[in-house]
């Protein structure tokens, strides 16, 4: 995993999440409207989303249906919908509308897993956080960091062999080699393309 690291680091310096935001809560938004959808359709729906209810008290009292409205393209757009308006409610009466900053807080907001509490975590907080999304978990599977497709099973594998100063950096840059390179359907591999990692890799699946 070590030379893994190596490898990519330098190719994907920019450890910061690929979403549009300027606050806490509008990254803990926009990840939460992530799930199983892409980030450049979450960055077309934020800027009118954020426009309307910029903070935790303001998507509290908004109505379900039209912050559902707002957010149509996305996927599950009614339960996502439901979740924004209700971690809202939560953070406005137990927290000052402020985002938490520890794991087991985040995690306790509705629709909020494991992946965005690391992303959140990482990027506000400035917490080591190692954050496996799709394309973090497809490249850890073909690299063999783990044989099963579980997210917790592969931050698990990445937490034993990372030290913490380097989780979020390892992580971005999985993200991007997943994004760019080692696609899920035609990774540079198979496609006739370069891929830095091809003197290492298993090529597990592919």
């Amino acid at each position: 995993m070590d030379a893994v690291y190596e490898l990519l680091a330098p190719l994907w310096p920019d450890a910061r999440p690929l979403l549009h935001y300027s606050t806490c809560f509008e990254l803990l938004c926009a990840v939460m409207l992530s799930a199983q959808c892409t980030d450049e359709q979450v960055n077309k729906v934020t800027p009118l989303l954020f426009s309307r209810w910029p903070d935790a008290a303001s998507m509290a009292a908004a109505e379900e249906g039209e912050v559902a409205e707002c957010i149509r393209s996305v996927g599950f757009f009614r339960t996502k919908a439901r979740h924004l308006v209700e971690t809202a409610r939560i953070l406005s009466g137990r927290c000052g509308g402020r985002v938490p900053d520890t794991m087991e807080a985040l995690l306790e907001l509705p629709g909020v897993g494991r992946k965005t509490a690391n992303l959140v975590i990482s990027a506000c907080a400035g917490k080591p956080g190692i954050i496996v999304d799709t394309h973090v978990l497809r490249v850890a599977l073909r690299l063999g960091f783990e044989t099963r497709r579980d997210p917790g099973l592969v931050e698990a594998a990445i937490a034993a062999a990372m030290p913490p100063s380097s989780w979020t950096a390892f992580s971005h840059a999985l993200n991007r080699h997943g994004k760019n390179v080692c696609t899920a359907r035609k990774p540079a591999c198979i496609s006739g393309g370069d891929c830095p990692l091809a003197g290492i890799c298993p090529r597990i699946g592919v």
